[in-house]
């Protein structure tokens, strides 16, 4: 099958819709399709894999969901896109966000392929783009044959806007890299009670809350210590280095940035994974890594987090924005290593369900049941 997977987001800048093209591409590729991805990237194209296509560049960056997304609006993508889309006929073009803007709508405008869509994002307050750009928007979504959703809040958060049929297939994890046997990083390794967050240090990942509570948890377990990890820089931490230093909280490692092949070592160098979202979180990824790890994990009380684990079982949820819960919980799980163990074993079984190969399997079956279907009805273009 020849299939390209399109992103609006600067490629391979970190990111979940990154990592989910990416994982994507290795498995369907190891399967032995062809595939290509279309991007925009901020990378000129001899430095990116040989199947990466740099459709547009003059990436910049604007606020998303509480978040950063680094997209492109460049006019010269129209004509590159129809030059691809004409050169490769591809079988499948899978767009991920497909309402974005640019790429995506010049993809979608010119495409004759079997188009499918994956919507991501979830946003509790509404959607901006899709209130005013609503009808504007339609004509591009009627092109999509398929539609996935990753999550039911991230189906929820555009069917309000875009009533249809949606297919809810998870984001995956590599989990083999996650679950192995790997020794924790050297200079943890000694011992002392360990919380681990992993993300960027965007609002809504509520890493002020997590600061706090652990300034009480330090008050009941002296030695704890806080691993901050993430593709964040020394602006983004300041004002959190600041803050600890004023509030006199001491165990706070600031790691930054890891390599993808180091984190899994980050996870087991933990005792508990925390992850304190205040929202617009459409899935959990983050927390399935860290069970594939064999760590518990506590997290806000979000439909995106619930949608992986369950209060009691993989590890605890709490309430957004509650320091007192959060702090709590942490204690109680760093204070109880048998409760941790059971939900480690938990939270391993569940995570196994989101192996990278059983989600792409599935997504595969959606394309040959979009494709069938084309071919029953060859005049439904």
């Amino acid at each position: 099958m020849k299939i390209a997977l399109v992103t609006p987001y600067d490629y391979p800048f970190p990111g979940g819709v990154t990592e989910h093209i990416a994982s994507l591409d290795r498995v369907f590729r190891r399967w032995g399709h062809e595939v290509w991805v279309l991007a925009t990237s901020s990378k000129d194209e001899d430095e990116l894999d040989h199947n990466v296509l740099r459709v547009a560049g003059g990436v910049f960056p604007f606020q998303a969901s509480g978040s950063v997304a680094r997209i492109s609006l460049s006019p010269r993508a129209y004509n590159r896109v129809k030059a691809i889309l004409r050169e490769k006929a591809f079988d499948i073009v899978h767009l991920h966000e497909p309402l974005m803007p640019a790429l995506p709508l010049a993809v979608l405008r010119h495409s004759r392929a079997v188009n499918v869509g994956t919507f991501h994002a979830y946003r509790e307050t509404g959607h901006p783009g899709y209130i005013y750009g609503r009808h504007l928007l339609q004509p591009f979504f009627d092109r999509l044959n398929g539609r996935i959703a990753v999550s039911d809040a991230a189906r929820d958060a555009v069917a309000r806007y875009f009533p249809g049929p949606y297919r809810i297939i998870p984001n995956g994890i590599d989990y083999d890299r996650f679950s192995r046997d790997l020794p924790p990083v050297e200079r943890y390794h000694d011992g002392r009670p360990t919380i681990l967050f992993v993300g960027r240090l965007d609002k809504r990942k509520g890493f002020e809350y997590l600061l706090e509570a652990f300034g009480r948890v330090r008050i009941s377990i002296p030695n704890a210590r806080l691993l901050v990890v993430g593709a964040y820089n020394k602006e983004d931490k300041e004002p959190y280095v600041l803050q600890a230093r004023q509030d006199g909280i001491r165990g706070v490692h600031f790691v930054g940035y890891v390599p993808e092949a180091e984190k899994p070592r980050y996870f087991r160098s933990c005792d508990v994974f925390c992850a304190p979202s205040t929202g617009n979180e459409s899935f959990g990824i983050v927390l399935l890594e860290a069970m594939a790890s064999g760590r518990p994990v506590v997290a806000s009380n979000i439909p995106g987090y619930r949608s992986v684990l369950t209060d009691g079982r993989e590890g605890l949820l709490v309430e957004r924005g509650d320091v007192s819960g959060l702090a709590s919980a942490l204690i109680r799980l760093l204070r109880d290593p048998d409760l941790r163990a059971r939900m480690s074993a938990q939270g391993r079984e569940t995570a196994r369900c989101f192996a990278w190969e059983r989600i792409a399997a599935r997504v595969l079956d959606y394309y040959n049941e979009l494709i069938e279907e084309r071919a029953d009805n060859p005049h439904d273009q």
